[in-house]
């Protein structure tokens, strides 16, 4: 698939093109596809992001082979979110319906949640409940640590 070009920058475009110069608070490391980061709300404990970099609309946009790492990496961040929470299960969502550029979201889901919420998706939670939890570089840099060591532990394994 050819590839698309953007007529006005995106979100995703903006948080990579952040993370590129260090100034993203929320980035946890550069793997080969693109940017790890904590999401902007942690109303679920070590939600994460995968941003591509380059910035493209669509997995459908991305070679077969970096259609495999950008995939494989996705779901080496939903194994390092569950070593680090202890989590009972990761939700993986890639949308792009609001933001128009590939972006992958790795939820962890938790036994703790309302048993109401465990079966639905994360965005069934309410904007003021997902607000409450708002990152803070103080409050998660531990977090942000042991998710950061935990993926790059993966990594050497998956490479070797």
């Amino acid at each position: 698939m050819p590839p698309f070009f953007f007529k006005v920058k995106t979100l995703i475009h903006n948080r990579v093109e952040l993370c590129r110069n260090q100034a993203n608070s929320k980035t946890l490391l550069r793997m080969q596809s693109g940017w790890v980061v904590l999401g902007d709300t942690q109303f679920l404990r070590g939600y994460c992001l995968l941003l591509p970099d380059p910035v493209v609309s669509s997995l459908n946009c991305l070679s077969l082979k970096e259609r495999q790492i950008f995939l494989l990496e996705m779901s080496l961040i939903g194994d390092a979110i569950q070593t680090v929470t202890q989590c009972k299960r990761i939700n993986y969502e890639i949308l792009g319906n609001t933001e128009e550029a590939l972006h992958a979201h790795i939820f962890p889901r938790y036994s703790t949640e309302p048993p109401e919420m465990q079966c639905r998706p994360v965005w069934f939670y309410s904007r003021e409940h997902r607000d409450n939890f708002e990152f803070k570089v103080g409050l998660h840099s531990g977090l942000m640590n042991e998710l950061r060591e935990e993926i790059l532990k993966l990594q050497n394994l998956e490479s070797s």
